[in-house]
């Protein structure tokens, strides 16, 4: 270093340019750093339109694509349109050829089918004449057909009444049957479902044919038996009821009238006579009910006719009785089981004196006391009070098996006519002396000739009404029955062997009267015994036989309808009507000579 040169200002100067130099370095940094982070910025900002810039090219590859395709498609279906386009082409032109020939055509046709038109209208115009004609005839065998039905249908009813006329001089018994329908418990232990299939035992083997025959089908063949009326499976209680209606109007015209439903156990006799076993008190109503039997509407309808007749002629009396284990015992009674006897009166007739009838009094009955039977409910009292006495048990046949015979009888008193009353003797005077005369000594009998003197002063004694009695006998009987199928051991036994001796001596009662026996064995069971006057001819007798369906009652069914058809020939010679004990038949022109 020079001489006289100070080295601290050298050192301050440079310290200053150093620290110039280190202030524009400084500086030039920061300009760097900021143009960096200006770089920086710019650089993300070319990344994010570089990424905008790849999604947009992408977007304009897929839509590149989407058009690619459109193009493609519409060529397609350019190439398909032209050849459909040249297919209507052709077609157009056939089209137009058939145009060309369409009038041509159309002209031929119209010419084909004016000549048709005539021809169908020439035949039309000789046609016409012929409908007209054919018209009138069918008009004219309508009328005839009309006139041949209503004839047909007089004929018929004129055969029945004739034949009814020829049943009543023969004395025929009437018999009527009646198929009940099929019920769950002739399925005899097998399901209910197979009810009435072939091959079962519920099979249906007894079918109606027509109101006057019915058919059973058997292995070997069928059988087809005939009575006055048969009653198919779908016919109410009312329906059945109709037929046995005018038998009432007899009643009271004089004839004794008995009614019987006879058949197996189960097959519907309670529910003919009585109604429906759902009712303990058997429909006892003001109003006829659709399920009441004969015996109610029996009772109404008499009630009915004897409301038509002057008051206070005619009386009626019930009584119900019931033959078990042949035994007769009085269901009305206060002792049901005294046992009762058949009485043979005078005149031939059978009674039984000892049984309570209406209107003598009885514990139950104490609301009736010197009142007269006069309305259905007071006999269906009486009824009800009886089948409560009555002997019922279940079997494996029947749930509410009758183990007796019912028979509800209605006695009917009337009046008649004024000449047919028996005079009454006349008394003596109260002062007259013995011997029968008077205070001047006449004799106080009748004179046979004509005397001028006064006649004497005794007291008038009226005479004693004539009296017609005429039975209404409604016998419900218990049902035949198989040991085997009904299962009964026991006291139920004993009553089922008592029920089919009663049965079959009713058969064989009927089989001698058939026959013409000269015994005829009533005497064999109470049952006959008590009936004997309805059997022997003395009454007007319906047998309403009840059968059932099933496979399985073929044997007792068979026996059954083979019972009616006995019954059917038993002549009985005419009914007799019933007279006052004042009159008496002569000859067969119903002369009465008096007493």
């Amino acid at each position: 270093m020079p001489l006289g040169i100070d080295k601290s200002d050298f050192l301050q100067e440079k310290n200053k340019k150093l620290e110039r130099d280190l202030r524009t370095k400084d500086e030039r940094i920061v300009a760097l750093e900021t143009e960096n982070a200006m770089l920086y910025l710019k650089l993300a900002q070319m990344r994010s339109s570089l990424q905008c810039s790849r999604e947009e090219v992408s977007g304009l590859q897929s839509q590149y694509d989407s058009e690619t395709k459109f193009r493609q498609n519409v060529i397609e279906s350019a190439l398909k349109f032209k050849q459909e386009l040249e297919s209507i082409k052709r077609k157009l032109a056939a089209l137009q050829r058939v145009a060309v020939d369409l009038p041509i055509q159309f002209q031929n046709d119209i010419k084909h089918a004016n000549s048709v038109v005539q021809r169908h209208r020439h035949l039309f115009v000789s046609q016409t004449s012929s409908l007209s004609t054919m018209q009138e005839q069918l008009s004219q065998l309508q009328g005839s057909l009309q006139d041949i039905t209503e004839q047909h249908a007089k004929e018929k009813k004129r055969r029945q009444e004739l034949h009814n006329v020829l049943m009543e001089l023969r004395g025929n018994i009437r018999v009527h049957c009646r198929v009940r329908p099929l019920m769950d418990f002739d399925c005899g232990g097998e399901d209910t479902k197979m009810l009435g299939s072939s091959g079962t035992k519920s099979e249906v083997v007894v079918h109606y044919m027509d109101d006057e025959n019915v058919c059973v089908r058997t292995t070997k063949h069928n059988k087809v038996f005939e009575y006055e009326r048969v009653y198919s499976p779908d016919e109410s209680q009312e329906f059945v009821f109709d037929e046995v209606q005018p038998m009432m109007t007899s009643l009271l015209d004089g004839y004794n009238i008995c009614i019987m439903a006879y058949g197996q156990t189960g097959s519907g006799k309670t529910h003919t006579m009585l109604g429906s076993h759902k009712n303990e008190d058997y429909h006892l109503r003001m109003e006829p009910h659709k399920d009441e039997g004969v015996i109610p509407r029996a009772a109404r309808e008499l009630f009915r006719l004897i409301s038509e007749k002057p008051e206070g002629t005619i009386s009626v009396e019930v009584s119900v009785v019931e033959i078990y284990n042949n035994d007769i015992r009085d269901l009305l009674s206060g002792d049901p089981s005294a046992k009762h006897d058949v009485i043979t009166g005078a005149d031939g007739s059978l009674s039984i004196p000892t049984l309570t009838s209406s209107p003598r009094t009885i514990e139950l009955r104490k609301q009736l006391v010197q009142k007269k039977v006069d309305k259905i409910q007071d006999v269906m009292s009486f009824v009800q009070y009886g089948l409560r006495m009555r002997r019922e048990s279940a079997t494996m046949v029947h749930e509410h098996s009758s183990r007796s015979h019912l028979v509800v009888t209605l006695t009917v008193n009337s009046q008649a006519p004024n000449f047919l009353s028996k005079p009454a003797t006349p008394s003596p005077a109260p002062d007259a002396p013995a011997g029968g005369r008077d205070r001047r000594g006449r004799s106080l009998s009748l004179m046979t000739t004509a005397s001028f003197e006064s006649p004497p002063q005794s007291p008038i004694v009226p005479s004693t009404p004539a009296v017609i009695r005429t039975k209404l006998q409604l016998v419900d009987l218990a049902g035949s029955e198989c040991v085997g199928m009904s299962g009964v051991t026991g006291v139920a036994l004993r009553e089922a062997s008592n029920i089919n001796k009663s049965l079959s001596a009713l058969a064989d009662v009927l089989g001698a009267l058939a026959e013409h026996r000269p015994h005829v064995p009533y005497r064999n069971s109470r049952l006959t015994h008590f009936l004997q006057d309805s059997i022997g001819g003395d009454a007007k007798l319906l047998v309403l036989l009840c059968v059932a369906p099933a496979q399985r009652y073929i044997t007792e069914t068979t026996q059954c309808l083979g019972f009616g058809q006995r019954a059917r020939q038993v002549q009985r010679g005419p009914t007799k009507r019933r007279l006052p004990s004042s009159a008496e038949k002569v000859g067969g022109f119903g002369k009465a000579s008096f007493r």
